[in-house]
């Protein structure tokens, strides 16, 4: 899963600050689920519990308070239907009912998860498509509420250098420190690509560390639930899930995460410098003989995980030289970086989607849609090398001439003619955002 991952849209996912009233915590924990993290919980989560591992929590999942914050949660990013077909329309119709009968079937373990819904979607900028895994919103809701519960006892022995699906943390806190190694002399890099990572995580391996910190069977029992509710597709049926974590749950990110926190850790105590974001990591070293040392750390660790290193995208890099490495959709080379190409690619698909000459709305409408992509996109790529910017500026414009061309009754794309009737100062006007813009 290289490059820019829809997961890095982490604010549709739980584990992102959430405002709480009424509560006297550290700043740290302003994030946590306060119908379940009390601030004698975050004591105790501060101090440690005997044995380090906790024990009642099925309760915290069940407790209807926590059920109402998670459905609401789960509501307000909306979202697709599972294989119920329910909509979370038709939740929130009769949210109340819904939440009083999961409260039900969890506290007295008769709660079972459905299988995921798989559908495929188009893939940017490839005639290929991509599964995609929808759950029940019902299924969604109890898992949002079993990451309110989890997720804190898992964050407080989380490494520093990992940054994927954390609260507070994003890929642009991780690109910058690869930047400031980079600038420290870390340029001999280990560039590693897990194959099918969220795919292929052996399970029984995943729940014995999840019980290394959560004894509180029920809670084990509902997380082996998920691993093993299977996928659901038109025309297939269902399909077991023997390993790796479902698509598209709730939970899944942060499993991920629990998995990988002891190569995060490894890593640290022998003194590798590693940034990661979910299963995208690099590793920057001094020398080639050392970024060979940390290789040989992390295949070592892998094989014994059950995972598998891609053997054509692992490898080890001289930043310094042509070529560079990639990260999170940037390339970086020779002390620079800029968007990697194929993060230009999926960015002009999503802006033609935008731009049909066809199109039936006004101008002004459309320039409104594509600004919505380019505020994005430039707040992520921003600080970038290179005339990429200025190309994917004059790209769109070209984009916009060829669609009033259109409109005026003449075929072909924007050119000649069309730049005087339509300056570049026709569309700064009409508010079109400029990648190439300081501000």
């Amino acid at each position: 899963m290289k490059g820019v991952k829809t997961t890095l849209e982490q604010m549709n996912l739980p584990g992102v600050p959430r405002a709480k009233q009424g509560r006297e915590v550290a700043p740290k924990w302003a994030w946590t689920e306060a119908t379940v993290w009390t601030e004698r919980m975050l004591e105790t989560l501060e101090r440690g519990v005997q044995g380090g591992r906790w024990y009642s929590l099925i309760d915290k999942v069940w407790k209807k308070e926590t059920l109402e914050q998670a459905a609401r949660a789960v509501v307000s990013r909306k979202g697709a239907a599972g294989i119920d077909g329910e909509s979370t329309e038709a939740f929130k119709a009769k949210q109340s009912e819904h939440v009083e009968l999961l409260s039900r079937l969890v506290r007295e373990g008769r709660y079972l998860p459905q299988p995921v819904k798989r559908a495929w979607i188009e893939k940017p900028g490839s005639p290929e498509k991509r599964p995609l895994g929808i759950p029940t919103v019902r299924d969604r809701v109890v898992q949002t509420a079993m990451v309110y519960v989890l997720e804190p006892i898992f964050e407080k022995d989380f490494a520093e250098h990992s940054y994927g699906f954390r609260p507070g943390r994003n890929a642009q806190q991780a690109i910058g420190r690869v930047e400031r190694l980079l600038n420290e002399g870390h340029t001999w890099v280990v560039d590693a690509d897990l194959k099918g990572y969220f795919d292929s995580i052996p399970q029984d391996r995943l729940k014995e560390v999840v019980a290394e910190k959560v004894i509180d069977g029920r809670v084990l029992e509902l997380v082996e639930a998920y691993l093993k509710q299977g996928v659901m597709e038109t025309g297939k049926g269902w399909t077991p899930t023997e390993r790796g974590t479902p698509q598209g749950a709730v939970l899944s990110p942060l499993l991920a995460n629990v998995y990988l926190d002891r190569l995060d850790h490894l890593m640290a105590q022998k003194g590798y410098a590693m940034t990661r974001y979910a299963d995208d990591f690099v590793v920057q070293c001094r020398s080639r003989e050392e970024a060979e040392g940390a290789m040989k750390e992390i295949r070592e660790w892998t094989e014994a995980a059950g995972l598998t290193l891609h053997p054509e995208k692992t490898r080890i890099v001289d930043a310094n030289q042509p070529g560079g490495f990639e990260f999170l959709g940037w390339h970086f080379e020779r002390g620079m970086k800029w968007p990697r190409e194929k993060s230009v690619k999926r960015f002009k698909e999503a802006l033609r989607a935008e731009t049909p000459r066809q199109a039936g709305h006004s101008l002004e409408r459309i320039i409104q849609g594509v600004n919505r992509r380019l505020r994005g996109w430039k707040a992520y790529f921003r600080g970038g090398n290179g005339s990429i910017y200025r190309e994917l500026d004059q790209w769109l414009r070209m984009r916009l001439r060829s669609l009033l061309r259109q409109r005026d009754g003449r075929k072909g794309r924007g050119r000649g003619y069309d730049h005087n009737r339509y300056p570049n100062a026709f569309f700064t006007e009409l508010g079109l955002i400029s990648l190439n813009a300081s501000t």
